[in-house]
């Protein structure tokens, strides 16, 4: 093997990533085509996202370009992966490189996605068993100079990784065998009912959009109803007064909704004539005193929400703002991260970090010098952080000037999250009193501020009602005191119907799917850690669906079109329900966790996919 020859190959998952790895190597740096050399021979070279991608149900039978129910379920025997057309030429130029290399270095993104990307190219090319064994793996997750000399300096064997790149691996399989088979039967139901178009159906876009449908049908046929609540106006032996609300008891739960609240107005009504001017005892005062720690930083859902809610972005335009914020300005770390702690190495960074945030932000600078950098919360947690850490600032100190004004905002944000560790705890009283009157129990509650603690940084504007409800005069009423009902009030409310989902509350409705889960023994298996979809791709399924016109935006919410609906209608619950979907994101977890095999999961798979087509099949589509 000749010098020229016997090189060290960099992998990266794109341009921007490859370019920050060249930006530490030896110079002089020699360009290529569709590679950089290194002055010491190393050589990088990069992908354009994936490179390769699922082949079409023809790639297997020519007979499957014609779409017919017969032909289902497809279900590929030896899978097939094709480069794709837009990247063929850096695709070429990739596997030509890797043929001739040395020694592998592979540098995807921290995650299952950014671990397949390049693992499935090196399977591609079938290098010898000795040498992929040999492939190492860089994470990188902060593009600025000494964070990617670091990494490259902390190599770890790219076959540590295996089961994450099996379960990525999977994912792909599973999208596609539930994705074409479903979409080709619904799409052939759909044109028999007279609907032209292709009704795409995705494991994870069908249960999205059943979220929305079955919202809006929620609130198009939701009934107001009047209920009631009870306060009783209550004198201490000081002559001081307070409001205690009626707890009704079990006997009353024949006249209460599902929530608890009375209905039957002459209950209501029964109950202030009953404790007028009836002595009050009282049956319990307590003062607990309770804390709040600070929020952990951020992850993409997290932020995503945040944003949406504080400045109406959508989760799309975060996730672009995010991936700017880390390639161009590299003032973030990786962005696409599904976790909230931060390893204890970063430890050493803190100082580095608020420098480059009171730098950055003139805003924050008062707040810095409020802060306490030596509170450690429990962000710092290295049995909490996998391949990736949550989102912070980098030690990078720029012009931020040159951040458009929602790039700030998101800068910003993620800044003042990060500084909310270094403040105390916000602590409050919990007061609360419990009054027997004519054998009816009334409590009264409210919360007093003791320390804002790290709320103070979250202050959005001056004229903000405070968090207090008027105090309430424990010190003045023992347990066991006499006091006196003096009048009862009657206040009658409505219900009031869900409200239409927005991106902040769409999201939150994918991150804490368990919420919507029906079946137990799923809601069980859903850590909070679950969700429907990935950090990297829920963004980019909420406007799939706006794509294919089955969501659409009015001002700030988001609604089902008449075709979305149509579609969730002629679906069997099962797909569009999370629980199926939900119940796979945890077997794909655990795969990558070698808590499962690939074979389990995969078999389990064409069954459920073999049962939906019968009970698809079975069913009769009438409009």
């Amino acid at each position: 093997m000749n010098h020229q020859h016997s090189y060290r190959l960099f992998i990266a998952e794109k341009p921007s990533l490859a370019r920050a790895v060249v930006d530490v190597l030896p110079k002089p740096h020699q360009k290529g085509d569709g590679f950089i050399r290194a002055g010491n021979g190393d050589v990088v070279s990069w992908c354009i996202g994936h490179l390769l991608e699922q082949a079409p149900p023809d790639s297997y039978d020519e007979r499957y370009k014609k779409w017919q129910i017969s032909d289902l379920p497809i279900i590929p025997q030896q899978w097939i992966l094709l480069p794709k057309n837009s990247t063929q030429k850096q695709f070429n130029i990739l596997v030509g490189l890797i043929r001739q290399a040395n020694d592998i270095v592979h540098v995807g993104d921290p995650d299952r996605e950014g671990q397949l990307l390049i693992d499935e190219v090196l399977n591609y090319c079938k290098i010898p068993a000795e040498q992929l064994r040999a492939v190492k793996r860089c994470l990188i997750s902060d593009l600025n100079a000494s964070a990617v000399e670091k990494s490259l300096n902390n190599l770890r064997s790219n076959h540590d990784f295996i089961p994450l790149s099996t379960s990525a691996l999977a994912r792909a399989r599973a999208d596609w065998l539930y994705g074409i088979n479903m979409s080709r039967l619904c799409t052939i139901k759909g044109q028999s009912r007279g609907y032209k178009g292709v009704l795409s159906i995705g494991r994870v876009q069908t249960p999205i959009l059943g979220l929305v449908v079955r919202r809006d049908l929620e609130i198009e046929n939701f009934v107001s109803k009047p209920f009631y609540e009870v306060f009783a106006v209550i004198e201490t032996k000081h002559h001081e007064t307070f409001k205690a609300k009626w707890l009704p008891s079990e006997a009353c739960a024949p006249y209460q909704d599902e929530d608890g609240r009375v209905l039957l107005k002459t209950l209501a009504e029964n109950v202030c004539e009953r404790i007028k001017n009836q002595p009050a005892l009282i049956e319990n005062v307590s003062n607990k005193k309770k804390e709040l720690a600070p929020p952990l930083p951020f992850n993409l859902s997290a932020l995503q929400i945040e944003m949406a809610r504080k400045n109406g972005l959508s989760a799309q335009d975060v996730l672009d703002i995010c991936q700017s914020l880390y390639e161009k300005h590299k003032l973030i770390t990786y962005p696409r991260s599904d976790c909230r702690y931060l390893p204890e190495e970063h430890l050493h960074q803190i100082n580095g970090v608020i420098a480059a945030i009171n730098h950055n932000c003139p805003g924050l600078q008062d707040a810095i010098s409020h802060a306490d950098l030596s509170i450690r919360t429990k962000t710092w947690n290295d049995k909490k952080v996998d391949a990736h850490h949550a989102i912070i600032p980098t030690l990078r100190k720029a012009d931020t000037h040159k951040l458009s004004t929602n790039e700030f905002a998101v800068y910003m944000m993620i800044a003042t999250q990060y500084l909310a560790q270094f403040y105390p705890n916000y602590r409050y009283a919990e007061l609360q009193i419990d009054v027997d009157i004519a054998k009816g129990k009334f409590v009264a509650k409210a919360n007093q501020m003791l320390d804002e603690g790290w709320k103070q940084l979250f202050k959005v504007n001056s004229n903000n009602q405070a968090e207090e409800s008027e105090p309430l005069l424990t010190k003045l009423v023992k347990k066991g005191e006499q006091a006196h009902c003096i009048d009862a009030e009657l206040v009658s409310k409505e219900t009031s119907p869900p409200k239409p989902f927005t991106d902040a509350t769409l999201l939150s409705a994918m991150t804490g799917i368990a919420r919507f889960v029906n079946d137990p023994e799923i809601k069980k298996i859903l850590r909070e850690t679950d969700g429907l979809g990935t950090e990297a791709t829920r963004a980019g399924i909420i406007e799939l669906l706006f794509k294919r016109e089955f969501l659409v935006r009015q001002g700030k919410t988001i609604r089902s079109t008449d075709i979305g609906r149509r579609l969730i209608g002629m679906l069997p619950t099962v797909m569009t329900v999370p629980d199926m979907t939900a119940h796979w994101e945890s077997q794909l977890e655990a795969i990558s966790h070698k808590s499962m095999s690939y074979q389990q999961f995969m078999a389990e798979l064409v069954q459920s996919i073999f049962q939906l087509i019968e009970r698809l099949n079975s069913v009769r589509f009438n409009h």
